[in-house]
């Protein structure tokens, strides 16, 4: 029925061309084979936490590709809750600055038969007023649902292991901040849903939904700084087909791909001190 290109952790910046290869690369196999609808799913930029010229650099990148993009922030985009970043805790300045150049950090969009829905997993636990506005549009989105299907965008995946999962980690939405989006698992139209942050191609089932993990347009992460994390390490993009009732995902590696490790490249994408300091930066 149509396609949706979902790109993920482009890390993009002002101040360096690190990675920007790898997006023009990205952005020429899209106008090469156009998808019906682009999907980011966060870290579009590399530091636009602080940094309000990274975000404005991601968006001009952007507009480049061959459709509008609906993106969902990062923790490098907005920061992230303030036990994991402490340097960067999530904050109304940072998400007011993101959607001067990216939108709205939440949104729904119906199409042929789905909607998808796009949500801000930086918000979560964190107190923030957004965060019980955001559980109020979920509330609102299943409500008037209808018979469409349904597909979920956003950075961190809501678990990497089981939703009931209580370990409070830098990879997914904490434990205590999942109750939002337990009706979302559990409703019987989902089908998909879809995140990055990780910097990891992997897809699993759940009953009849898929759980895709984009790969990063921009960098991997080695190993070690990923225990127990399953996936594999290319750098690209993914390209789900929706269906009547389903979804298939193809992952998308242009030739020439770089796949630079972050530990070495952190010193170039992150300089300031203080940032070297916060581990990891990946995500």
């Amino acid at each position: 029925m149509f396609t949706l290109a979902q790109i993920s952790d482009t890390h993009l910046g002002a101040h360096t061309p690190l990675f920007r290869a790898n997006f023009a690369r990205v952005a020429g196999q899209m106008v090469a084979r156009v998808p019906d609808v682009i999907v980011a799913t966060g870290d579009v930029s590399l530091d636009g936490a602080d940094r309000e010229a990274d975000l404005e650099y991601a968006a001009r990148s952007f507009a480049r590709l061959p459709r509008p993009v609906l993106a969902v922030p990062g923790n490098h985009d907005v920061g992230d809750h303030p036990d994991r970043a402490p340097r960067q805790p999530f904050s109304t300045e940072r998400l007011e600055r993101f959607e001067r150049h990216f939108g709205p950090a939440r949104w729904m969009a119906d199409r042929e038969g789905w909607r998808l829905l796009g949500l801000n997993s930086q918000v979560a636990g964190t107190g923030h007023p957004e965060e019980a506005a955001q559980a109020g549009f979920i509330a609102e989105a299943l409500a008037t649902l209808g018979e469409r299907r349904l597909a979920v965008f956003l950075h961190k995946p809501i678990f990497t292991t089981t939703p009931e999962d209580p370990l409070f980690d830098y990879w997914s939405v904490p434990p205590f901040a999942r109750a939002p989006f337990l009706p979302l698992l559990a409703h019987p139209a989902l089908r998909l849903v879809a995140s990055g942050h990780l910097h990891l191609h992997h897809e699993a089932t759940r009953g009849g939904v898929r759980l895709a993990w984009a790969p990063a347009v921009s960098f991997v992460v080695a190993e070690d700084e990923q225990p127990g994390l399953p996936g594999a390490r290319p750098c690209g993009y993914l390209l789900h087909r929706f269906g009547a009732d389903a979804v298939t995902t193809e992952l998308v590696c242009p030739d020439g791909m770089e796949q630079p490790f972050i530990h070495d490249v952190r010193a170039e994408a992150y300089p300031d001190s203080a940032l070297l300091a916060a581990a990891p930066d990946a995500g």
